[in-house]
């Protein structure tokens, strides 16, 4: 009875070929993409070659779960665990599942109220109930390590924590059934990162008093990420979540061109691309009376939340929002859309930035072996700079001197002068002086001042205007050790050190006051990389990306990419070198990475290739931002 039941958990997770044969999951992962036309012979010559066992590889997201129904005489423990088996399934409404469950259960049971993420499917255990005096009634016991939460907008939530949870049974004529369900899903990560992926919704900036002075307009959009399923109906599914409106920690400091309670026009639609890959969507009577100008930045948002989100390597072509009845509302082409497009104020960098060993800013472009000075005083050989930061325009940049006390900031143009100092620290060192600068897309330079005695962040408006003390929240004798600033300026990553660890924390920006006297905020920090004991160095990577060096409790440290929610990044892991101490990355993903590591000085990553040293002797590389 015993292998008998193994063998039915084993196979559980299984899949169909299209004549209706199923396959086992061993078998399906080994045939990947092969699914749609059967499984190819498995080959026994041929060449060694590394294959990627991530389980969010595009041969495991091809992989189709379906679930078993409960056999006969299944004792408690298997049946609790062929429920959350179950769960993992491919089935839009959960059918197989709820077949598990008593029948007033199935009615009570919300399976997105919320989704637990372990990391690993939890254990199963049977506990006595005291009040089961006819055995009719049993109780099992759920429980593992908790290291996420989803919640019902599809935010994910790092949660690190024990977890445990109770399940009640009770006999449903001869048989188990489960009559107190657990709020919501329970998923191991590798089940999670299978069923889900991680999707951007775009929000505009909410500028505040700096809305008059931004480079970049009103125009501003903020990636929102969320997670959706990835097989069930994924492009109604995002749009429904971006009429639901902003995620709860994002809310503060964006809106959205959507009237509030819009929603799709009938609760049944299914969105998805015509052959010319144009979405249309039609919308409730709540949207039906705005403006032209309006429409169009709601098409916008649309066209950016869903524009990864179309077959294999389609883009989408553009948005039509439609009334209730049919007729259009306004249409937006991808062309049309540049104008709100987020590498707008992201910028198209044309070169990676360094100090060389003679304390100068100096320059790279893709197809440069050697850096070369930047035109302007901070190219010069007296340019004494210790750190850099380069506009988005690429028209002026940011440097603190190498004994971390002063900022200055001067175009980067033949005869241009270095000008007067922005800011000084009274740290009197280098650890206790200004942190690295950094430009946002509207045209603010960003710095802390390390020094103990005042720590300060600042922002400079228009990079050489005021310097405005930015309100923290409580660090808890933290300090900040580096910043960066989002594009949009909506966010802010900070290293902050307290008792002997750095980790990586994320600030919304929120600013108020009046365009003369801003109030400047930064609220609601959250751990970016909690799996991190130790973060060296980070930069941004994407619209809701950062990249990561940092150790776990081993101490070896490891390159990764990031969330900003917390979640591990659906890209390919990067090998990174030995010792990276400071690392620079664009919000564009084709460019190369270039670091700085202890051994072979600043070294870049270019496609296709390994890393190679540029500048033995350079120190903090960055891109523009």
């Amino acid at each position: 009875m015993g292998a008998d039941r193994a063998d039915r958990r084993r196979f559980r997770r299984r899949g169909r070929r299209p004549d209706g044969r199923v396959l086992s999951t061993p078998v399906l992962l080994a045939c990947g993409a092969l699914l749609l036309s059967g499984c190819a012979s498995m080959p026994d010559s041929g060449d060694v070659r590394r294959v990627d066992s991530s389980p969010r590889s595009d041969v495991d997201s091809q992989v189709r779960v379906y679930g078993v129904s409960p056999g006969k005489g299944e004792q408690p423990a298997e049946l609790v665990s062929g429920f959350l088996e179950a769960t993992t399934s491919d089935e839009e409404n959960f059918g197989t599942a709820k077949e598990y469950l008593t029948k007033s259960a199935v009615k009570r049971w919300q399976p997105f109220a919320a989704t637990t993420v372990l990391e690993q499917a939890p254990d199963v255990r049977v506990e006595t109930d005291p009040g089961d005096r006819d055995g009719s009634g049993k109780t099992v016991v759920l429980s593992g390590k908790r290291i996420a939460v989803v919640d019902e907008t599809h935010a994910y939530k790092p949660d690190e924590q024990p977890y445990e949870e109770r399940i009640h049974l009770t006999l449903s004529g001869s048989e188990w059934r489960i009559d107190g369900p657990p709020r919501g899903l329970i998923l191991g990560e590798s089940d999670f990162q299978r069923i889900y992926r991680s999707v951007n919704k775009y929000y505009f900036a909410d500028l505040g008093p700096d809305a008059e002075e931004s480079t970049a307009g009103d125009n501003v959009l903020v990636a929102d990420p969320v997670y959706v399923r990835r097989r069930i109906d994924p492009v109604t599914a995002t749009v429904k979540a971006l009429l639901g409106g902003p995620t709860e920690w994002l809310e503060p400091v964006v809106s959205s061109s959507f009237p509030r309670g819009s929603a799709l026009g009938r609760r049944d639609e299914r969105l998805s691309l015509d052959d010319s890959n144009t979405l249309k969507v039609r919308l409730s009577d709540r949207a039906a009376q705005v403006s032209a100008a309006r429409c169009a930045r709601m098409a916008a948002q649309t066209l950016f939340t869903v524009q990864d989100l179309g077959e294999g390597s389609s883009e989408v072509s553009g948005v039509r929002l439609e009334r209730q009845n049919g007729a259009e509302l306004c249409a937006l082409s991808s062309d049309g859309a540049r104008a709100y497009a987020p590498d707008g104020v992201e910028g198209h960098p044309r070169h990676q930035y360094f100090v060389d060993s003679d304390h100068r800013m100096v320059r790279l472009s893709d197809d440069e072996d050697q850096p070369q000075p930047v035109p302007g005083p901070f190219g010069s050989d007296d340019a004494g700079l210790g750190t850099v930061a380069v506009s988005r325009d690429e028209r002026d940049a940011a440097g603190v001197t190498a004994d971390g006390q002063a900022l200055y900031v001067t175009q980067m143009a033949p005869g241009a002068e270095r000008g007067k100092v922005r800011l000084r620290s009274q740290g009197g060192s280098v650890e206790h002086g200004l942190t690295a600068p950094s430009w946002d897309g509207l045209g603010g330079l960003w710095v802390a001042d390390r020094n103990p005695q005042r720590p300060r962040l600042l922002r400079l408006r228009g990079g050489t205007g005021p310097a405005d003390e930015v309100e923290l929240p409580q660090l808890d004798d933290g300090r900040i050790t580096a910043l960066r600033v989002s594009a949009d300026g909506s966010r802010i990553a900070m290293l902050v050190k307290r008792s002997g660890h750095t980790t990586l924390r994320l600030g919304r920006i929120e600013r108020r006051g009046t365009e003369a006297a801003p109030k400047l905020s930064v609220g609601a920090l959250q751990a970016v990389a909690p799996k991190l004991e130790d973060v060296d160095t980070f930069s941004w990577a994407g619209d809701s990306r950062l990249v990561v060096a940092g150790r776990e409790s081993d101490g070896v440290q490891q390159l990764q990419y990031v969330e900003t929610d917390g979640s591990p990044a659906n890209i390919p892991e990067v090998p990174g070198p030995n010792g990276v101490q400071s690392i620079g990355a664009s919000e564009d993903q084709t460019r190369p990475l270039i670091a700085e590591t202890r051994e072979n000085g600043i070294v870049r990553l270019l496609p296709n290739t390994d890393w190679k040293t540029v500048d033995q002797d350079g120190s903090a590389p960055v891109y523009p931002g």
